[in-house]
């Protein structure tokens, strides 16, 4: 997707994302990765098959876009796996930044993927560690 030719150049080859399933979701989260909170992000592997979406690559970057489409991040993805929704530990839920325990992040997340085409504690999800690069709002 072409966001604008600044970013495009500086970013070559860039892709882009929405946090969340909601306009509320999607700020809060965009909130907690400008205050260095939330340094990690997942989503269910299905929806990037589904999508046919490419997945995140070391190294690359993503303009974040707000829940109105319009650009208000630069990362950079820093660590990329494939876990099992129950193989996800401690470490990586707080990274997310959303929850203060892993039971919460567990909790929440399920809840998230009930809302987004099912949950299975066998689930796949692309765990992706990221680090801002540009904030800009």
């Amino acid at each position: 997707m072409q966001i604008g030719h600044d970013l495009d150049r500086r970013f070559p080859g860039h892709g882009t994302f929405t946090f969340g399933d909601s306009a509320a979701l999607s700020g809060r989260l965009l909130a907690l990765v400008r205050s260095g909170a939330k340094t990690a992000t997942c989503d269910a592997l299905r929806n990037a098959l589904l999508a046919g979406e490419d997945m995140p690559r070391l190294g690359g970057y993503d303009v974040v876009l707000d829940w109105s489409g319009v650009p208000a991040l630069v990362v950079q993805t820093t660590e990329v796996t494939v876990l099992r929704f129950c193989d996800v530990e401690a470490d990586f839920a707080l990274a997310e930044g959303e929850n203060d325990s892993l039971q919460g992040w567990r909790d929440d997340h399920r809840a998230y993927f009930e809302r987004n085409g099912g949950w299975s504690p066998e689930m796949e999800l692309v765990c992706e560690r990221f680090k801002l690069i540009e904030d800009l709002a």
